[in-house]
């Protein structure tokens, strides 16, 4: 591993002389300050790390993982000590009177405890019952922010096995999470060196995973609206497909589009087309969900009417703009146009690449369009997403 260990001195330009000074102090010294808190210690960890420094910001967050772990089991040792008093053992398991003797008999170590589980989950989560804080306090010494950010730091130094290793570690702690949609993140970054390692169906079960959460697409979502968006698209007496499709329907969750993404190409790759061109609608809805929202936002008065109408708007707003070139839209376009075409759906596909040998700014993918327009043929993908 080639992280270098040596101490750097830093400025940052943050709010607050202290916080500034603080966050200057090598590491090393640093570890002498007992007043420091674990989360700082951590934000002191990424910005080492923004800055390319990954020894410091390696130590940084190991130091911070280890901080909590040891703060939680002080916390739960003093609720184990409170509730191994026999005055307390007989009180049961209820929460209401334990906290009235801790009250009556100012208990402040179990008091902090309390406090600090209450401030974690609420009180509302433990069920009236004083032995939950355990179980909770011992949960929480779980860090996988920590853990996530360690694997980072070995992934932005090519170590990608032991990164993995961090990765699923932190996604096993996940319900200690502050925030669980960040659940998500691990799983893409998991799912992401599998990709780089060609470990394909890994990297399916990984996304797959991410979208068993999805309102839509997991197995609570709407399986109805899902077959009803693919009739839509496909349906064969229908003159205006896309612009209907469009009209009729959106999902704008940005959660779930590089799963789409990934997806659909790797299964067109394959040669499973079916699957394909269910991602790749997706991928085109949410794409397309998510200009027709933000014009919205900036216009109210603004109603979708035909694809070429909405690409004028997004091409007349540069933020805009910049997300239609991050997502390949084009492409998104031209390669569901061949899965519909693979999965014996030339009408839909025709309609798709029609569109984009009118598109002059579509660069290759209208003359790829073209090409299929002249003589439609089954295009094997060059390589794997």
């Amino acid at each position: 591993m080639r992280i270098g260990l040596a101490a750097k001195n830093s400025l940052f330009c943050v709010p607050g002389f202290l916080i500034a000074f603080f966050l200057s102090v090598p590491l090393s010294f640093a570890r002498a300050q007992a007043a420091r808190p674990y989360w700082f210690v951590m934000e002191q960890g990424k910005n080492y790390f923004r800055s390319g420094e990954y020894g410091e910001a390696l130590l940084a967050f190991e130091e911070a993982r280890n901080q909590r772990r040891d703060q939680y089991a002080r916390l739960e040792q003093d609720m184990i000590n409170l509730l191994s008093i026999s005055e307390v053992r007989r009180l049961g398991d209820n929460l209401d009177f334990i906290e009235r003797y801790i009250a009556d008999k100012h208990v402040v170590s179990a008091s902090r405890a309390l406090e600090e589980v209450y401030y974690r989950v609420g009180r509302g989560s433990l069920g009236n019952s004083a032995y939950k804080t355990l179980d909770v306090l011992k949960q929480l010494r779980d860090y996988p922010e920590a853990e996530y950010w360690i694997g980072e730091t070995y992934r932005a130094e090519g170590e990608l096995g032991i990164a993995l290793r961090q990765y699923r570690k932190a996604y096993e702690q996940k319900a200690a999470l502050a925030e669980s949609g960040f659940a998500t993140e691990i799983l893409y970054r998991i799912a992401d060196i599998h990709r780089i390692r060609q470990e394909y169906n890994e990297m399916e079960a990984r996304l797959l995973e991410i979208l068993e959460g999805d309102a839509l697409w997991g197995q609570s979502g709407d399986s109805f609206v899902r077959a009803a968006m693919t009739r839509t698209l496909e349906d064969p007496g229908e003159k205006n497909r896309i612009n209907r499709f469009l009209t009729l329907y959106r999902y704008s969750s940005q959660e779930v589009l590089r799963a789409h993404e990934l997806l659909g190409y790797y299964y067109y790759a394959s040669s499973r087309y079916v699957h394909a061109a269910e991602h790749l609608m997706f991928m085109f809805l949410i794409q397309n969900s998510i200009f027709i929202d933000e014009i919205i936002r900036r216009r109210f008065d603004y109603t979708f009417t035909t694809l070429d109408d909405l690409l004028n708007e997004i091409a007349a707003q540069p933020p805009l703009a910049a997300f239609f070139e991050e997502t390949d839209y084009f492409k998104t376009i031209y390669y569901l146009g061949a899965a519909l075409y693979g999965n014996g759906k030339p009408a839909p596909a025709r309609d798709f690449w029609t569109f984009l040998s009118r598109r002059p700014d579509a660069g290759e993918w209208r003359n790829r369009a073209e090409a299929q327009l002249r003589s439609p043929y089954l295009e094997r993908a060059v390589e794997m997403p």
